[in-house]
């Protein structure tokens, strides 16, 4: 362990983020850049002896949180590094976009502040690729099979490497035209910048991985013809169908879902576009949802200008402490205030939005709600609550239903569908069709990267020993399991 007194003598600090007013000016990531290497010493001193580290099991890729929270205490960077990556093939990604279900697993945090499990591992990468510790790990020899990996996203993205890693010749599909799946085009640039998503693909690129941009299978290449080309194929699509809100006014001009709008903000940052199609400048934007997806877009609101921002959700606010229905150590349903909500917005629950009005060009100027309370788990309108709020641009932010089908892709391979409307698999990621594989949200359904990524890992694993007939890659998880809730 670390310090054995740190959990009593040091508080919990996290990285400190840059004003408001300076970075809304902006798109870089918010937080302080090196802020926090000076406190992440002591801060990973606070992990204890605890006997049972639960933060094992609030983790599904099983990252052995402990060890490298001691190296990080005793400035061991290396074996800090090779610790994190043991798990996981992409902790920089998780360490900036994952809830950290790990900290809400802390033994530490049933009385105190958790750990800061999340700035302690985004702090050994940022610091292992400063030392250059992450190197390419190609193959010592190849196996002669090949594999087909249909999306770039964090789940087909581990897969793949840990695949081409085993010795398979490996190529990734991607229908949009830069590798990254959600990463690179649902992620706003101040979360994550994607030079971290790019030195990722390059270190991939010198294992040997091959990638296919601008090619959708099912439309581009049918699938048939793709299995016949490889030995295996991993599905890896995501869950992209997002949730549409079938309420008068929908097809107004300015209503779009997150996914229309927020990789064309991300375009601009790439340098595809001067300007938005679908901007927030100089309008009153209103969010539906009250998720990371609409937190997104409340931020890439205000950095393109929106006069005012507004993000509602049907669930009443929750609490800022444990619900006594919710204990430790599982994810506690919280008050959380984002990066994106510290620069403004109002954010108001508990409603549920009637319809939208328009103007004479069928431009949207409103959205009319009413209050809502929960009866018996269904929401129920307030008679005399009704209202309307002014909205010219309107973005829905409510999830996803589950894996593309329109172009075929599904169909073509002749999937079968759990009763989800995922693709069902048994144990070893396999689906009704030999020699196909599935990993991520188009198995699971909507989940967070870090499942992606224990998906993508486990995923592997089943089609290395399909095959050869045996595998030594690991398998954090299987497709039934799911998070620690009640």
């Amino acid at each position: 362990m670390a310090d054995p007194k740190g959990f009593l003598t040091t508080g919990r600090e996290v990285a400190r983020t840059r004003p408001v007013g300076e970075r809304v000016k902006d798109w870089n990531e918010v937080y302080v850049p090196g802020s926090l290497l000076p406190i992440i010493g002591k801060q990973a001193g606070r992990c204890m002896d605890c006997g049972i580290p639960f933060c094992h099991n609030g983790c599904p890729l099983g990252n052995l949180i402990p060890e490298w929270n001691d190296y990080a205490y005793r400035e061991d960077w290396s074996a800090a590094s090779e610790r994190l990556h043991a798990t996981n093939n992409f902790p920089e990604f998780t360490g900036r976009l994952c809830p950290a279900p790990c900290e809400s697993a802390c033994v530490l945090g049933i009385n105190q502040p958790a750990v800061t499990i999340k700035n302690v591992e985004v702090s050994i990468i940022d610091k292992a690729w400063g030392n250059g510790d992450v190197t390419p790990q190609p193959p010592e020899r190849l196996s002669g099979k090949t594999v087909a990996v249909i999306g770039s996203g964090p789940a087909g993205l581990a897969a793949a490497q840990q695949l081409t890693r085993a010795g398979h010749t490996v190529a990734v599909y991607e229908r949009a035209d830069r590798i990254g799946g959600l990463l690179r085009y649902g992620i706003p640039e101040f979360k994550m910048e994607k030079s971290h998503i790019n030195r990722r693909i390059e270190q991939m690129r010198a294992e040997g991985t091959k990638f296919r941009t601008e090619t959708e299978i099912g439309k581009d290449i049918e699938a048939a013809k793709l299995r016949r080309r490889y030995d295996a194929v991993v599905i890896a699509a995501g869950a992209t169908v997002s949730r549409d809100l079938p309420v008068p006014g929908r097809e107004l001009n300015g209503v779009h879902f997150a996914m229309e709008y927020l990789p064309l903000a991300n375009k601009v940052q790439e340098g595809d576009l001067t300007v938005s199609p679908i901007t927030a400048e100089g309008k009153h934007v209103v969010v539906i949802g009250g998720g990371d997806t609409g937190a997104d877009c409340v931020g890439t609101a205000h950095r393109q200008g929106a006069l005012s921002v507004t993000q509602l959700e049907i669930m009443p606010r929750p609490g800022e402490d444990r619900n006594a229905n919710q204990p430790w150590p599982t994810f506690p349903m919280l008050y959380k205030v984002t990066s994106a909500h510290e620069e403004g917005g109002e954010r108001v629950y508990s409603v549920s939005t009637t319809h939208f009005e328009g103007d004479e060009n069928g431009d949207v100027q409103a959205l009319h709600l009413v209050e809502v309370e929960f009866k018996d788990g269904k929401p129920e309108q307030k008679p005399g609550t009704e209202r309307s709020i002014p909205a010219q641009l309107v973005t829905l932010a409510m999830g996803f239903t589950g894996t593309d089908q329109a172009n075929g892709l599904v169909q073509q391979f002749g999937l079968a569908l759990d009763e989800r409307g995922n693709v069902a698999r048994d144990a070893d990621f396999a689906t009704n069709v030999d020699g196909v594989f599935v990993a991520g949200d188009a198995g699971r359904g909507q989940s967070l990267i870090v499942w992606a990524i224990a998906e993508g890992r486990s995923a592997a694993r089943g089609v290395d020993r399909y095959l050869t007939g045996a595998s030594a890659l690991p398998a954090p998880i299987r497709p039934t399991d799911r998070a620690l809730t009640v």
